[in-house]
């Protein structure tokens, strides 16, 4: 499992200097998404499946959606994509695969809790213990939407 979770944790880190680095927005998109994958494959070494998966559903689907549509209103001059842009995020996702398969076939992990994380869990987390942080970060989503609202209004 350390050997996993290095792998993950160095595709991780790897792409996400990469996302800082790319100077075209559509480049360090791809990459992106290869970072939120690989936090997702942590989480699901870790043994929180069901963090794992919304990893993958919020941030790496519905979040990189709202990037693609910012990407669009900048305009196509400035996002224009290769052949080559494709390579470096194709490889550490190839990497990622690999190595949840290779999770996958070996079975459960020797380092695995035995108590499995599920949505149950998770919500009676966010609506007990952490209520006051789940309402904060509601709050703060709401005032964003609200600014985004203003800014982005026509005069």
């Amino acid at each position: 499992m350390n050997a996993a979770f290095a792998l993950s944790a160095l595709v991780a880190v790897a792409s996400t200097i990469m996302v800082i680095t790319r100077r075209n927005a559509v480049h360090a998109l791809l990459y992106l998404v290869v970072s939120l994958l690989a936090v997702a494959v942590i989480m699901f070494l870790l043994g929180a499946a069901f963090v794992a998966a919304l990893e993958v559903i919020i941030y790496a689907g519905a979040i990189m959606v709202l990037f693609v549509f910012v990407i669009m209103l900048i305009g196509p001059a400035s996002t224009a994509v290769n052949a080559r842009a494709w390579i470096g995020p194709s490889l550490l996702g190839a990497v990622l695969l690999a190595e949840l398969a290779w999770v996958l076939v070996r079975g459960p992990l020797a380092g695995q809790p035995a108590v499995e994380v599920g949505p149950k869990v998770v919500g009676m987390a966010l609506f007990g213990p952490y209520l006051l942080g789940a309402e904060m970060a509601a709050f703060l989503l709401l005032a964003g939407l609200v600014g985004a609202y203003h800014l982005g209004k026509r005069r």
